[in-house]
């Protein structure tokens, strides 16, 4: 016979909380929600609190606290502050519009424009038509959403119970419930309206009092809070190539008849990954050679230069290689020249406001000898090139000399590549510009997305590891000095491509999993980086793992998980 002791926990009960915001221990009462705990302080953070990393997991503040914990309230400064607003954005608006249009689902297709753009498609798969005046009803009623201050709280649910609710309103996270195999599944709920996301929301609505939907491209641009300044709207930029790129890409996907997480992990299920990998890469191979054509063929010429840029793990080592092939085949001796080469000596790198190397900024690059070198070329002269000594930190001659031929084109390849400041008085026709990204394979539902920062991270992160001795929490560590310096340097100069390429691969998350997840396991759990470790980790569980066997030694991939033809 077994005695079973219950244990009942009086609010005389407290437990220590390490306030990271206060660096002090406190005494809370058992039971206590991040939220109590937070009124109970009379913290002033610069903005509302969103929600808080409690042992360095980001948790919302209806949080209930029963053991030691470190707690950090966080606002929308934070990055995880923000993309719980964002999550907390798309809900209210999803809810918006099962209100308004019920039968039809709100999906976040991608990130453009400083904003999401969305489409609202029914079950069925067609898409409405978003006229201004739908679109203002559509505003409206998210205002009042936000002005009744609807409470957002979590539930929890065996999954078969809770693919049963969403499957009553044919939802798209049904599918991807069923193939992740959890016993039980976390939802969230706004009144009667309930909805899955993969991280912490915020409390209520009204939270939510920076936002926006405008028109664009006949669909809806919902906007969101500035980086710099979250009581102000991101402004707005033009990014028409940007989107040319993902509606591609949404293309390709069709072909597969793949939308989500959830019909690509019963796609794999079903042996049908090795067909995803051919086709992704076969569809790659078309794209790389159209715009070897559009140089070979272009009106006034074939261009001297081809001026490559993208953002760190973008994929553009490759891309310049797997060019240089289909160049050859239209008849064209491509020469490529890394503008690492042409960095100053490391003594004359520039500094940031703390005083450490700006390895991102323009003036990393000699730009007198740059652009010297590029006049001479253009003007049929013999130029010595310069190679950059990583290990010394200085500029180095081998004897190495370039002389333009008729038939020879110079491939740039470097962080400002795009940038009009580089070459300012080299003329535009001599020069095609092409900018690399891996921007987001395939979305988990209609509601959740992986960033297009978080997919190059996760390459990154093994590519370190595997070729650079780097654990992932040195990796994690750049990575706001790395995507400071994109922000700046590469990605207001997008659009002043000649062509976009997409380096994504529908089926990369799939196979990079077996890869980073033992490497993220080793990110301590008591340090800044698990947070992002942490939710990486989460991304990745959502797929179902492929092996590698099929993938050509010519893949993007290659690059990161080796076994590439290519020498980098």
């Amino acid at each position: 016979m077994y005695l079973c002791t219950q244990i009942s926990i009086t609010m005389e009960q407290t437990v220590t909380i390490y306030c990271k915001n206060t660096k002090e221990y406190v005494q809370v009462a058992c039971g206590t929600s991040l939220q109590e705990f937070y009124d109970s302080l009379n913290l002033s953070l610069p903005y509302p609190v969103l929600a808080a990393r409690v042992n360095y997991k980001v948790q919302s503040l209806h949080f209930v606290l029963y053991k030691p914990k470190d707690v950090e309230f966080i606002d929308a400064t934070s990055e995880s502050g923000r993309r719980c607003y964002i999550r907390s954005l798309s809900m209210l608006t999803a809810c918006a519009v099962s209100e308004l249009w019920p039968g039809y689902d709100l999906r976040l297709e991608h990130p453009i424009s400083n904003g999401f753009y969305c489409t609202l498609r029914s079950s069925s798969g067609d898409v409405m038509n978003m006229t201004e005046d739908k679109i203002c009803m559509l505003k409206q009623r998210m205002d009042s959403i936000v002005q009744q201050d609807r409470k957002i709280v979590t539930e929890e649910r065996r999954t078969k119970e809770v693919i049963e609710l969403f499957a009553g309103r044919g939802a798209s996270e049904t599918t991807l419930f069923e193939t992740l195999g959890n016993p039980y599944c976390r939802y969230y709920r706004m009144g009667d309206y309930i909805d899955y996301y993969t991280g912490a929301l915020v409390p209520s609505t009204k939270y939510l009092n920076v936002y926006d939907v405008v028109s664009y491209q006949g669909n809806i641009l919902l906007r969101i809070p500035s980086n710099e300044d979250p009581c102000k709207l991101a402004p707005m930029c033009v990014e028409d190539k940007r989107y040319g790129i993902f509606q591609e890409y949404v293309g390709w996907n069709k072909l597969l008849n793949i939308s989500n997480v959830g019909e690509f992990n019963r796609a794999c299920k079903n042996q049908r990954s090795f067909e995803m990998i051919k086709l992704s890469e076969a569809l790659h191979e078309k794209k790389v050679a159209l715009i070897a054509d559009q140089i070979a063929h272009r009106e006034g010429g074939i261009p001297k230069f081809v001026l490559i840029s993208g953002p760190s793990s973008s994929g553009k080592t490759t891309f310049s290689k797997r060019l240089t092939i289909q160049l050859m085949v239209n008849g064209i001796r491509p020469v490529v020249i890394s503008m690492d080469n042409y960095f100053v000596n490391r003594e004359d790198t520039p500094r940031d406001e703390n005083g450490q190397w700006d390895f991102e900024h323009l003036e990393t690059l000699d730009l007198p000898l740059l652009r010297a070198h590029v006049q001479a070329l253009l003007n049929g002269e013999i130029v010595s090139l310069p190679f950059y000594n990583f290990e010394t930190g200085m500029r180095e001659y081998r004897g190495d000399t370039l002389q333009l031929k008729q038939d020879t084109v110079v491939i740039l390849e470097g962080l400002h590549a795009l940038n009009p400041a580089l070459l300012p008085n080299i003329p535009r026709e001599a020069t095609f510009k092409i900018y690399v990204n891996s921007l987001t394979t395939v979305n988990l539902d209609n509601h959740n997305w992986i960033p297009t920062v978080d997919v190059r991270l996760i390459r990154r992160i093994v590519r370190d590891y595997r070729y650079r001795g780097y654990s992932a929490r040195e990796t994690i560590a750049r990575l706001d000095s790395v995507e400071r310096g994109a922000n700046r340097w590469i990605a207001p100069f997008q659009e002043e491509a000649d062509v976009m390429f997409n380096s994504a691969l529908l089926f990369e998350l799939a196979v990079l999993k077996r890869h980073a997840e033992p490497i993220l396991d080793e990110v301590p759990k008591y340090c800044d980086e698990y947070t992002t470790a942490h939710r990486l980790k989460k991304y990745l569980s959502y797929f179902e793992s492929i092996p590698e066997h099929e993938i050509p030694p010519t893949s993007f991939l290659r690059e990161f998980v080796g076994g590439s033809s290519f020498r980098y």
